[in-house]
């Protein structure tokens, strides 16, 4: 029998409610066979805002685990050895500070950080283009990238300081050239910058410690060329642009979680099947093959999945691991002349789109180009599902079928308790309470000093999580210092040249601009902190392209923003995308707020992942439409908000 090779990381991404109830989950994990963490950390978390923070409202243990402070991040990591674990963080603006209270942790257990194993994401470029959890502008986010990633060099040489994302970008609607192109950028402006920070010695190990993150779509002998491509044009990058002659650091070494954007609600059991087949793209290629894989549940496109529903997903990258043969083989594609060809047809698409990058100042200078692109292919992408051109089992093609036994009972998710938000507050008032007060003033100055005088923050963070400061207090020092920033919306005020099918709308439109007395007016509004705005950017897009005034100013912001723009602009319809999980009591807090302005005669419609009984609930709310991932036609979307808008003598 053929020796096996070694497997991939099993990794699941997870994190909820507490601190104590994940680290339960992920001792659950561990003891299943998963062989690595992978930490998904709440929105204030990411956005560096304490849970008690007014925009915290609603968001505290969504998405992830709520890390306020040292006591949340031991809590987390109780009766987990660090020194022996390998440890994913899927953390960007806050991620100096996280991996800060991760040392500090790891110290009280008295491990030899320099043993530390792991990965933090630490890519904001993405997060301009894509998932939107941004706090500083480009420039001072990228000097505390590589701030991070110059400190493990000296002390965790076993971290990596960066995983370069696409993942967020395929879920924005990049093509794979897209993808390809923009990754590769963010990873050259990183090694750019670190060339300051390290020594000439050691930097071609520093790039070696760059990892990437990417996204595997149901396409999968394309997405496996990608991944080929991926390795291929790094070497490249590492060789010629840097001068990296040892291949070890020139190696592509990348995770992957496979692509939730294509999960269903409709027959949302077909998802396992999505699930599986991407699953191959990063595994069946051994020159190609994933250094560590987290799938998601089959049931994301509905709600939070249970730990259930993430044991079956670990059990599927078992059973090709250890049930097959797979890793008793080299690369099965190496000499395919179909594979080759398409490899290289990806490569000179990526090169094309790189040294425009290049020409226009790096991918700093190109993130509103980007973002635009971004959207555009995006777009591109829900008109081919409208359309039928390209086929959704269960979505546009074969839409009949039986009842779901696995939404039974409990809906198939997993639902927070509200109460959790209160008593995370309550533990971080007490947290406050109990400090030295004197050292954390002692601390928050020095790490002022050393943002503002452009010294590496490491060292200042780590001291500051031992004297007890918060998340909230850490990233208010860098917005002090360095300034808030709000990326691109993509989305321009002129319409695009995809008016091609819409004329009927547009028509609608005119007539009932024309019966209102001024052009139909549409504030599209993203409340709370989620970032996840490429809903709302399609549905303002379409909305700016069917003839409609919009304004959409993108993400973050409060529910008495939202109302106060519905006044100042004199709205016709308000639209609410939320996709966190928050929608209930943000869209309460704001319907609430429209009432009170004298505004309750303007519809309100709200989309996102919002389980049933939630939408009954908006619905009692005052709510006049609600639109979840099974209302895929935007057109129809479109037709709804002429329909809300028509004045009542007319529509008679």
């Amino acid at each position: 029998m053929a020796d096996k090779g070694k497997p991939w990381l099993f990794r699941t991404y997870a994190g909820h409610s507490t601190a104590a109830a994940s680290n339960a989950l992920y001792r659950g994990n561990l003891a299943k066979g998963q062989t690595g963490l992978s930490v998904a950390f709440d929105l204030p978390t990411q956005t560096g805002y304490d849970s008690d923070h007014i925009l915290s409202r609603g968001e505290v243990g969504k998405v992830g685990v709520p890390i306020s402070h040292l006591g949340d991040m031991r809590a987390l990591f109780d009766q987990i050895p660090l020194e022996q674990m390998n440890t994913s963080m899927t953390i960007n603006a806050t991620a100096p500070w996280l991996l800060s209270l991760y040392i500090a942790v790891a110290e009280e257990q008295g491990a030899d950080i320099s043993q530390l194993m792991g990965t933090v994401q630490n890519d904001i470029i993405k997060e301009y283009l894509s998932r939107g959890t941004y706090i500083l502008p480009p420039k001072p986010s990228l000097r505390l990238i590589t701030d991070e990633a110059a400190y493990t060099a000296k002390h965790l040489p076993k971290w990596n300081p960066m995983n370069v994302c696409s993942y967020h970008l395929q879920e924005a609607g990049a093509t794979p050239q897209q993808e390809l192109a923009y990754a590769l950028a963010t990873g050259i402006a990183v090694l750019d910058d670190l060339k300051g920070k390290v020594s000439e010695e050691d930097f071609p190990a520093m790039a070696g410690r760059i990892s990437f993150f990417v996204n595997a779509g149901i396409r999968f002998v394309t997405e496996m060329c990608k991944m080929r491509a991926f390795t291929e044009l790094w070497d490249e990058i590492t060789a010629e642009r840097y001068g990296i002659e040892d291949p070890k650091y020139r190696r592509f070494r990348y995770g992957v979680q496979v692509n939730s954007l294509g999960l269903t609600e409709q027959q949302p059991e077909n998802n396992v099947y999505r699930i599986l087949l991407e699953m191959l793209a990063v595994t069946l290629s051994k020159n190609a093959r994933a250094r560590a894989v987290q799938l998601p549940a089959w049931n994301e496109a509905l709600g939070l999945p249970r730990p259930w529903d993430q044991q079956w997903s670990l059990r599927m990258q078992q059973i090709l691991a250890y049930e097959t043969d797979l890793l008793e083989y080299g690369d099965l594609f190496v000499g395919n002349p179909v594979i080759e060809a398409k490899v290289e047809e990806l490569k000179a698409g990526a090169r094309d789109e790189l040294k425009l990058l290049d020409d226009m100042g790096g991918a700093i200078a190109s993130i509103e180009y980007m973002k635009s692109r971004l959207v555009e292919a995006n777009a591109e992408r829900f008109n081919k599902i409208e359309t039928n051109e390209t086929v959704v089992v269960g979505v546009n093609r074969w839409e009949q079928g039986e009842p779901s036994p696995l939404t039974a009972g409990d809906g198939g998710i997993m639902v927070v308790d509200p109460k959790v938000e209160q008593e995370q507050i309550d533990r971080l008032i007490e947290w406050r309470d109990s400090r030295d007060d004197a050292a954390v003033r002692t601390a928050l100055e020095a790490l002022r000093e050393a943002a503002q005088q452009g010294r590496n923050i490491m060292h200042p963070s780590i001291a500051a999580a031992k004297a007890g400061i918060t998340t909230g207090e850490w990233a208010g020092v860098m917005r002090q210092v360095h300034g808030e920033y709000r990326g691109p919306t993509g989305v321009s005020s002129s319409p695009s040249n995809r008016t091609e099918g819409l004329e009927e709308i547009r028509e609608a439109v005119d007539a009932v601009s024309a019966r209102l007395g001024r052009r139909l007016k549409f504030i599209v509004g993203k409340p709370g902190l989620d970032g996840h705005s490429n809903g709302a950017e399609q549905i303002a897009f379409r909305a700016r392209d069917c003839g409609m005034d919009i304004t959409y100013e993108g993400i973050r912001l409060t529910p008495e923003q939202i109302v106060t723009r519905a006044q100042e602009d004199d709205a016709h319809v308000v639209g609410l995308s939320i996709l966190s999980g928050s929608h209930l009591p943000l869209i309460e807090d704001l319907m609430n707020r429209m009432r009170a302005a004298g505004l309750d005669h303007i519809p309100v419609i709200a989309g996102g992942i919002i389980p049933d009984e939630d939408a009954k609930r908006l619905l009692e709310l005052g709510v006049a439409r609600v639109y979840t991932p099974k209302d895929f036609q935007l057109n129809r979307i479109m037709m709804d908000i002429v329909a809300l808008v028509e004045p009542e003598e007319e529509a008679a």
